[in-house]
């Protein structure tokens, strides 16, 4: 891990990481809660509008859908994401993902992509490991 100087990192609300490229948002069900409370929907019925199921390593998760061009369902061009207060932690956590932090090379691509990246707020070694060891639980089989 290369973050053991610390890194800076500060948000440009650009959106490049809600939109344009193929992933997954994960969710857990504390945040697929969240989420339906502050849309003023029930779970269930978020889950059936904005969710897919997906299987990572052999695990059940549920993930947010994407728009045909790639991007966040919750995302828009003009407003940025429009469940900002209760995004996943998946999104809160940016950059300071495993993937991002395993070498010098995974970190300049990133950089590449996000312009908040060695940019605005020093986070400590210390506060990347906290962000890192704080990652969910995504697999649904552990829903309560």
């Amino acid at each position: 891990m290369i973050y053991h100087n610390g890194l800076n990192f500060e948000c440009q609300k650009c959106g490049n990481c809600c939109s344009g490229i193929p992933g997954y948002v994960y969710l857990t069900i504390d945040e697929i809660k969240n989420i339906a409370r502050y849309l003023g929907i029930k779970p269930d019925d978020f889950i059936k509008k904005y969710t897919l199921k997906v299987i990572i390593n052999g695990e059940p998760r549920l993930s947010l859908i994407e728009t045909q061009n790639f991007d966040c369902i919750f995302y828009s061009k003009n407003k940025g994401c429009e469940i900002y207060p209760v995004r996943p932690y998946q999104c809160r956590s940016f950059p300071f993902w495993p993937a991002n932090l395993e070498n010098h090379e995974a970190w300049i691509k990133v950089s590449r992509l996000c312009p908040g990246v060695n940019r605005g707020r020093y986070y400590s070694a210390e506060e990347i490991r906290e962000i890192l060891l704080k990652q969910p639980d995504y697999n649904m089989n552990h829903f309560r």
